[in-house]
């Protein structure tokens, strides 16, 4: 099933819960993927997270609400999911840059949040390197930090920078398996609020002093060869290559992993691979 039409089944049903209990698990199953793949496409295809986008629906309604109802503000706030006074009125001074209270009495224009929809175009102009590869289980050292979904396109590059040249050398220092050289790993994904990207080598010592460890099982591999300009290739993949190829992501245990071909890191031009765990629809 194309992915527009799967992602508007899932918004169909948010659309429907936006003033009551929302199961984003159910979403998921209606766009059949699991909650992290619909988070995830959602993100690249829209361009704000799932989240994002049901606080700005419920607070748009929130809003039409408070300016045609004689309802009470409080409970307008508890019906579009905010426990108290205090936190709606922040949240919907964010968006309409007003209070509820002087949104209502002054009838003023308010910041309305339209309804999205999906109509994916596949474009495919340009060549993806792509195979799809088994590979046997591997494991890895290094060290993580924990990342909030929807800011990571400049950060994760940031922490690469960041790290301190002794700490790379501890992980080289532990390389030693299949892949060879320098690793970044997406892993431990919390619903699509957060993930913990990890730096690190594929080692087989038992020993890696304090570095953080994940053990990756056997798995089928949608493996994508790309030089630079990593996000730009993770966008194509969602966009293009996904809805086109038959295949759907794996179970969300497994990581998406880069390979970077060397161990000579920080630097600006590198060639890598984009490692996706897949399974065929």
């Amino acid at each position: 099933m194309d992915w527009s039409i799967r992602l508007n089944r899932a918004i169909d049903y948010i659309e429907m819960h936006l003033d009551q209990d929302m199961d984003l698990d159910q979403a998921a199953k209606l766009a059949f993927c699991s909650r992290n793949d619909l988070s995830g496409m959602f993100s690249i295809v829209a361009g704000i997270t799932l989240n994002e986008y049901i606080r700005r629906r419920r607070l748009s309604l929130a809003a039409l609400e408070l300016q045609t109802s004689n309802e009470k503000i409080i409970d307008i706030g508890m019906k579009y999911g905010y426990s108290s006074p205090t936190a709606f009125n922040r949240a919907f001074q964010n968006q309409h840059k007003a209070s509820p209270q002087y949104a209502r009495s002054r009838n003023i224009f308010i910041a309305a949040y339209p309804r999205i929809s999906f109509q994916i175009t596949i474009k495919g102009e340009i060549n993806m390197k792509c195979r799809i590869e088994k590979k046997p289980a591997f494991k890895v050292a290094g060290v993580k930090k924990t990342f909030q979904t929807n800011a990571v396109e400049n950060r994760v590059p940031a922490f690469w920078g960041e790290l301190p040249r002794e700490t790379y050398n501890k992980i080289i220092a532990q390389s030693g398996g299949k892949p060879e050289g320098m690793m970044g790993l997406c892993a431990d994904f919390d619903g699509g609020h957060q993930f913990n990207y990890y730096i690190a080598v594929s080692t087989v010592n038992d020993n890696v002093g304090d570095l953080e460890t994940i053990e990756i099982p056997e798995a089928t591999w949608a493996i994508f060869e790309a030089e630079g300009g990593l996000m730009e290739l993770v966008n194509r993949v969602w966009q293009e290559w996904f809805p086109s190829s038959g295949y759907r992501r794996a179970d969300n245990s497994i990581p998406d992993v880069e390979v970077y071909f060397d161990y000579d890191f920080p630097k600006e031009k590198y060639t890598y691979e984009l490692w996706y765990p897949v399974i065929k629809e």
